[in-house]
């Protein structure tokens, strides 16, 4: 789930180029204009005072493309960048960085939809992916799945806590034939061995400790239950 070529592109040029459009009195740039970059890049768009400033669209020579808000020479409101790579996001920028709602869809089809903070993933937001679809719904934190979420897949789901992108603490499996697995992800230390020198190293896994199933919670049940079951339902109960 790495942002794959959502890095940081070379300064947009800093030497003036060749520039086609409107100035203002002061003889800056102001107004609709196209500028030719020295480095080949080429920015068509709004400017004011000397700077983007406004709706524009910008072409890397590297053929990434932003198209949206600028701001005093910044990446700033809503915009759409076009990465070399394949993937695409889509909206809200502050000062050259993805911040606040957006989708950012990944080189091999993954979707991510929900908040971002300094160019990473913060907030609430929802991950999908494309081969297995299943998703996760819940929190992130600097790029990573962390405290509340759930991964949903194709017969069950996973509720409970995250950390680091992994299953951490009590939590439980719910099952689409009507029963709920109870437990909790414990880091489970792995046989120890020497090393050369005869000291011990030893590794940690992720394993789940299941501690009871259950029967389908009403709330659960109530969750999936179509708008149809529940009028449904509701009629019968006025029986």
């Amino acid at each position: 789930m790495s942002d794959v070529g959502s890095e940081e592109f070379e300064e947009e040029g800093s030497k003036l180029g060749e520039y086609e459009g409107d100035r203002n009195e002061a003889g800056e740039r102001h107004g609709v204009g196209k500028a030719v970059l020295p480095n080949g890049d080429n920015y068509q768009g709004q400017y004011e005072c000397g700077k983007r400033h406004g709706q524009g669209t910008y072409r890397f020579k590297n053929g990434a493309r932003y198209v949206g808000d600028y701001s005093q020479n910044m990446k700033h409101g809503q915009g759409t960048f076009y990465y070399p790579d394949g993937s695409k996001y889509e909206g809200s920028w502050v000062e050259d960085l993805r911040q606040g709602h957006g989708i950012y869809t990944y080189p091999n089809g993954d979707v991510y939809d929900g908040e971002w903070l300094q160019h990473m993933r913060h907030g609430q937001g929802t991950y999908q992916y494309r081969d297995s679809g299943s998703k996760y719904k819940g929190s992130w934190a600097h790029g990573n799945m962390d405290a509340a979420g759930e991964y949903v897949h194709s017969n069950h789901r996973y509720d409970g806590n995250f950390a680091n992108n992994n299953p951490y603490g009590p939590g439980k499996y719910v099952f689409d034939i009507g029963c709920e697995q109870h437990g909790e992800y414990r880091q489970i230390e792995q046989d120890r061995a020497e090393g050369d020198w005869g000291e011990t190293a030893s590794t940690t896994v992720l394993k789940w400790v299941p501690k009871c199933i259950t029967d389908r919670s009403p709330w659960n049940l109530g969750k999936e239950m179509s708008a149809g079951e529940k009028e449904k339902s509701s009629a019968l109960e006025g029986e």
